[in-house]
């Protein structure tokens, strides 16, 4: 009788897809200013000004900002190690895992309080009083932003050329619609940080970059549902008696 194929793949899969949904969820835990009186406009203010260490519920948004990093690193990281590794899908994991470990260094590096909000700490500031966590948030932001936007354009490239009809369809489809949209909320975003710290108002600042964020974890929601497909179209097949002379 033949040996039974091992059903850890399969499996390993499925942790992935895990993984990467939680991190999506984990990703989204600013809608709670929807519920909570936090105090910050969420039309002009950086999504991270939630996490500010002078906030009242500062701690809870870098906690899951902490976890959506974590989860997505190892979400990316699993499915490096066990998907089909071809150059497009290497690269975009290896992305996607560079977008995890900078939203964990940016959970661990929070602003000492929020500038768009607070014109003290907006004068501080600009005057170069404010801790140097404030530089190093806005390096690890701008690395996440990079892993991230790297990490869509990759994968769907990736989906686009290798998988078009199988587990990776849906991403194939929506994955483009999604990236363009991605980019367009980038666009704004950065646009709207500049005029901000060039004293012209922020330009809706705080509606791109929740547009932003909310594009990569719909990302994350779609690129999970292909990694689960995935594990379905490889499941072992039961094994054969070996006919007997």
């Amino acid at each position: 009788m033949s040996v039974t194929p091992t059903r850890s793949v399969p499996v390993r899969h499925r942790t992935a897809a895990v993984l990467l949904l939680l991190g999506a969820l984990a990703y989204t835990a600013w809608v709670l200013e929807v519920v909570f009186a936090t105090g910050i406009d969420p039309v002009q203010a950086y999504v991270s000004e939630l996490a500010a260490a002078d906030q009242p519920l500062g701690g809870l948004f870098r906690a899951t900002d902490l976890a959506a990093g974590l989860l997505v690193t190892a979400g990316a990281l699993v499915a490096l190690l066990t998907l089909e590794r071809r150059p497009w899908t290497t690269a975009g994991w290896a992305a996607l895992a560079l977008f995890g470990a900078a939203t964990v260094l940016d959970s661990r590096l929070p602003l000492s309080c929020a500038p768009t909000s607070d014109p003290a700490c907006a004068a501080r500031e600009t005057a170069g009083l404010v801790p140097a966590t404030h530089t190093a948030h806005a390096v690890s932001s701008s690395l996440a932003l990079t892993g991230a936007l790297a990490a869509l354009l990759l994968l769907t490239f990736a989906a686009r050329r290798y998988d078009r009809q199988g587990g990776w369809s849906a991403l194939a489809r929506f994955g483009p619609p999604l990236v363009l949209a991605e980019l367009a909320a980038t666009f704004w975003t950065l646009a709207s940080a500049a005029a901000f710290t060039a004293g012209r108002g922020t330009w809706a600042l705080g509606i791109g970059q929740r547009l932003q964020i909310l594009l990569v974890a719909l990302y994350l929601a779609l690129l999970a549902g292909c990694v689960a497909r995935t594990a379905g179209h490889n499941e072992p097949r039961k094994p054969k008696r070996e006919a007997r002379p």
